[in-house]
């Protein structure tokens, strides 16, 4: 059960229910993950969205770039939702499956790419050092370009605050669904 009560469409006052609306006719078609925690909240909750709907829809790194720092942000937080529902993006969006269980086991992948590695290096230094230094700064920048890695720390910002979410409030996974990341 999570911390937070999940609203039932009744229960949910005017702003509540046009942010669920909103969602609901968007491109996710879901309120899963942190959107049953953040409608408690409805004002931060549609700008926390439509943040998200940028980072996830529209920013200029491809799928397999953006998802995978989606899941190097997954599991630096074991955020099981968002493993769940973005492990399988990752891999419909060209990130091999090699890599995927890498990280999930929290071993260093072997990247044929040399963006991937590039994405690798800045996440993974960003969450150990809170900074980046001048020489993976520039690897991303060659293979990204500036815009890139701005998109790049905006996904990783954006999923660390849905990461920080789900775990506070105990987002539960769907039923019948065991957690996939060993904590």
């Amino acid at each position: 059960m999570p911390r937070i009560k999940p609203l039932a469409t009744t229960e949910m006052d005017a702003a509540q229910r046009e942010f669920y609306d909103n969602i609901m006719a968007g491109p996710r078609d879901s309120m899963g993950g942190p959107f049953q925690a953040w409608i408690h909240s409805p004002k931060f909750a549609d700008r926390a969205q439509k943040v998200g709907e940028y980072c996830r829809f529209n920013s200029v790194l491809e799928p397999r770039l953006s998802e995978l720092a989606i899941l190097i942000t997954a599991r630096q937080w074991t955020a099981q939702f968002e493993w769940f529902a973005h492990a399988p993006m990752a891999l419909e969006g060209g990130l091999s499956a090699e890599i995927v269980e890498a990280l999930c086991q929290r071993q260093i992948p072997v990247f044929a790419y040399a963006d991937e590695a590039a994405i690798y290096s800045f996440c993974t230094e960003l969450y150990l050092e809170s900074r980046v230094s001048d020489a993976t700064y520039e690897e991303a920048k060659t293979h990204l370009g500036e815009q890139g890695v701005v998109d790049l720390v905006g996904i990783l910002g954006y999923y660390a605050m849905v990461s920080m979410t789900l775990n506070v409030f105990e987002m539960p996974l769907p039923d019948g669904v065991e957690p996939p990341l060993d904590p």
